[in-house]
């Protein structure tokens, strides 16, 4: 008994000591290299001069949460809906991505110069980085606020954006969506000439166009008409995980003859669709014990919509409230931390899934924080030491690590700038 008791605490203490190896190894890895996350959308309201990202603030990004953990590059999105193709609809969106272009400008130029700075090439990713600064950079999801005005792409560029989606969650003037597949209804079987223009004028300023949300028949188009490498700047294996935000391994393949990248994302359903919807009726039971306890009764999507304005607004906040109380009393963390969530663990395995496929040069990382995304381990922008861990724990080096984490991303921004310095 005695010696099996000495045998299981050798164990124990040697895998102690392995694991604290392995973090000790991780945190020198997570220091050394450039870590960019390609997708952090965004809200105009947190980006006053009463509430912005220097403050600790609820959002996945903020400067705090960045610094704590090790995140050096935040990718900000000038993200817009899809409404109507009219020019009503091309207006309004235009101001909504206006503004959101503005209000990152206002982040790096007024509230924290000394902090953050954009960047709009990789020199400058480099240069900003060894400051010690934090660096931002603009990805527009979403080509609809370009309207029928192409020149808006140079505009857009002008403000910083370096790449561009030319559809998001339904079918836009220039591409179709992914979101076709659900119903086999498609508007243009692919870009449409408008887009095939639009897609000229990103070669032609060095924008990378970004396929995480089109279609696969407009990836077809976008990559066959490119004359630079393509990014998917959210997107992780379909063949893990069978949803259309995903690139089966046809598409992959295109990527790789193409010279892209895909930026493997942290969105649970994207990951693991089973897993996050067993995850979220959990959680949904937990915030409906609350609401029974406050003698609130919740209500359904239908019920919702008879309500009044205020109606809505008051039943709104008093929900949001009473999920906040389930959360702060530790119920939701103990069920992640008990349950079997998607996690970290889930999103390198598609990164080890893409990189056999198509080879670690044309995979990277990114979170759709703010928009979504946030999986347990890494919900935020201060757990972002747990992905590099997670690398190290399988086995890659540090250079794989870096290429990962950024390097790959930069060098097709890099190509895509030099095509354009020669005129497209």
């Amino acid at each position: 008994m005695l010696i099996s008791c000495l045998f299981f605490g050798l164990t124990a203490c040697h895998n102690s000591s392995e694991e604290e190896s392995l973090v000790q190894k991780a945190k020198k890895i997570h220091e050394n290299v450039i870590t960019i996350d390609t997708h952090c959308d965004i809200n105009v309201k947190n980006f006053t001069d009463d509430r912005n990202y220097t403050q600790d603030i609820s959002s996945q990004v903020t400067l705090p949460k960045m610094e704590k953990g090790g995140l050096d590059v935040a990718w900000f999105i000038a993200y817009t809906g899809q409404k109507e193709l009219n020019e009503e609809g091309y207006e309004k969106a235009y101001q909504q991505a206006m503004d959101k272009f503005h209000a990152i400008h206002r982040l790096t130029e007024e509230y924290a110069p000394d902090q953050i700075e954009l960047a709009l090439t990789s020199d400058d990713v480099r240069r900003i980085y060894k400051s010690g600064k934090k660096v931002a950079m603009i990805g527009v999801e979403n080509g609809y606020p370009i309207g029928e005005d192409i020149d808006r792409v140079k505009q857009f560029y002008d403000l910083g954006a370096r790449y561009l989606s030319l559809a998001h969650n339904g079918h836009s003037q220039l591409a179709d969506s992914n979101t076709g597949e659900e119903d086999d209804e498609w508007l243009h079987d692919g870009l449409s000439d408008l887009g095939k223009e639009v897609l000229a004028e990103l070669n032609k300023y060095g924008i990378m166009a970004d396929v995480s949300h089109p279609s696969k028949e407009t990836m077809r188009d976008i990559i066959a008409l490119s004359k630079a490498p393509i990014i998917a700047s959210h997107s992780s294996a379909r063949a893990l995980c069978d949803h259309s935000r995903n690139l089966d391994d046809e598409q992959l393949l295109w990527l790789k003859e193409n010279g892209g990248v895909v930026q493997t994302v942290a969105f649970a359903s994207y990951l693991n669709t089973e897993k996050a919807e067993r995850m979220k009726e959990l959680v949904q039971k937990e915030y409906e014990k609350q609401a029974e306890k406050m003698d609130f009764t919740v209500l359904s999507e239908d019920e919702l919509k008879e309500l009044s304005s205020d109606e809505r607004k008051n039943y709104q906040e008093e929900w949001k409230e009473i999920r906040q109380q389930t959360k702060d009393s530790g119920h939701i963390d103990s069920l992640y931390e008990h349950g079997d969530p998607v996690s970290v663990s889930d999103l390198v395995d598609h990164i080890d899934y893409m990189v056999d496929k198509i080879g670690i040069e044309h995979v990277g990382i990114s979170s759709d924080f703010d928009g979504g995304g946030g999986i347990y381990g890494w919900n935020d922008a201060s757990e972002t030491f747990n992905v590099t861990l997670e690398l190290v724990k399988r086995g890659y080096t540090e250079e794989e690590i870096k290429m990962l984490w950024g390097e790959n991303l930069l060098r097709v921004m890099d190509e895509v700038q030099a095509l354009a310095e020669y005129g497209g």
